[in-house]
């Protein structure tokens, strides 16, 4: 397990170090890399490749306490196959089983039942559904599937039908969030924690052509709870009032905020991708802005008040890729890995815990064979091993 301190501002511990992560690509690779740190640098590489998760591996979800890595299929072509892999300490991985599914699944997670890992739930984009099943995974067949429709087209192009975008445990465990793209809403299921059903609660509009794509619960120490919610279409992130009641989750949206500086925007072809919360700041990756130059997309980074949950601008960061579709901290959050679909690589980038700002890139490797602008190729997701 990796575990750095700062030194002052941004930086690493003394001494060599060493951790592990794990990388999808849409060309049907899983990667183990290899990360060592020794002061304020580091080295990265690729150290084994396996396959297993069909032809497009969208979305990668680790469990390290049992180290179990679960892969959905994105393929577009009617056929798809999910995977449970074993992770070996080195971080290797081993099939341990697989399914043959619909494909197009974006997301996945495992929720319910005595464990809270007994079903697993996948949002599937274009069929506009979300779909269970009961683990084992070898031999499972679809529990229960939720078709969603559309009364009308939303403002954007792409919200031609509705478009669920992940599928979000809450922290209790009891109830699933579902962003929907194309429907402008964040869905919200109970679970029955025995059968692994979902039932439907009432749904939570964004503004008109926002497009929500991931969300993340926060809480403040005194308790209170918010949900942030990023909008890949409208470029914007949103803060949401939470409350249990009448057996369901209510939410209230109380702000939004831009992915770019006040006074800035994005381009016609900039699309927010990923959003984390880290202590008290927020972090949202715009792709195809090049702030930061040719194939230098950003990272926003957001204040959120440690009382009332409200987030506020703080800077831009480089994130050392293009199309940074993926990012995720390690453990003690010293550091960040920006996945690059495009340029299709892994930056290992360092965190000032005290501030929330990113700094100087620390490591860096091309993981796969570079996508193209605007296509689903290239690197789909990356995760820490630890």
């Amino acid at each position: 397990m990796l575990r750095l301190a700062l030194l002052a501002g941004v930086g690493l511990a003394k001494g060599a170090l060493g951790v592990n992560l794990i990388a999808s690509h849409f060309s049907g690779g899983i990667y183990t890399l290899s990360l060592t740190t020794t002061g304020t640098s580091g080295t990265i590489s690729v150290t084994s490749q396996t396959n297993g998760c069909g032809t497009t591996p969208g979305w990668i979800e680790l469990y390290s306490d049992t180290r179990k890595l679960y892969c959905f299929d994105e393929s577009w072509t009617g056929r798809g196959q999910h995977a449970e892999f074993n992770v070996q300490n080195d971080g290797r991985l081993s099939l341990a089983s697989s399914l043959q599914v619909s494909g197009n699944s974006v997301h996945g997670i495992l929720y319910g039942g005595p464990d809270g890992r007994s079903y697993i739930a996948t949002a599937e984009y274009s069929p506009s559904t979300i779909t269970t099943y009961k683990l084992p995974l070898q031999g499972s067949r679809v529990q229960q599937t939720e078709k969603f429709t559309l009364a009308r087209r939303g403002p954007h192009q792409r919200q031609d039908v509705p478009h669920p975008h992940e599928v979000h445990l809450d922290p209790t465990g009891k109830f699933i969030l579902v962003p929907d793209l194309g429907a402008d809403l964040i869905r919200v299921f109970r679970i029955d924690t025995n059968s692994g059903r979902l039932t439907s609660c009432a749904s939570h509009a964004t503004g008109a052509g926002d497009g929500p794509r991931h969300v993340k619960f926060w809480k403040s120490e005194s308790g209170k709870e918010k949900v942030f919610s990023l909008n890949e279409l409208g470029n914007s992130v949103s803060a949401w009032d939470v409350n249990y009641t009448n057996d369901c989750i209510s939410l209230t949206r109380t702000h939004s905020i831009s992915t770019y500086a006040p006074g800035k925007k994005g381009g016609a072809n900039t699309k927010a991708a990923e959003i984390r919360t880290f202590g008290n700041f927020l972090y949202a990756s715009n792709r195809a802005d090049q702030t930061f130059g040719n194939s230098q997309d950003s990272i926003a980074i957001y204040t959120i008040d440690p009382t009332t949950g409200a987030i506020a601008w703080l800077e831009a960061a480089n994130s050392y890729s293009y199309y940074p579709r993926t990012f995720a901290f390690n453990k003690n959050g010293t550091l960040v890995a920006i996945g690059g679909q495009t340029s299709s690589n892994v930056a290992i980038v360092a965190r000032d815990t005290a501030t929330g700002k990113l700094g100087n890139l620390v490591a860096n490797v091309q993981v796969g064979q570079k996508g193209r602008a605007g296509e689903e190729d290239g690197l789909s997701a990356v995760v820490w091993a630890e």
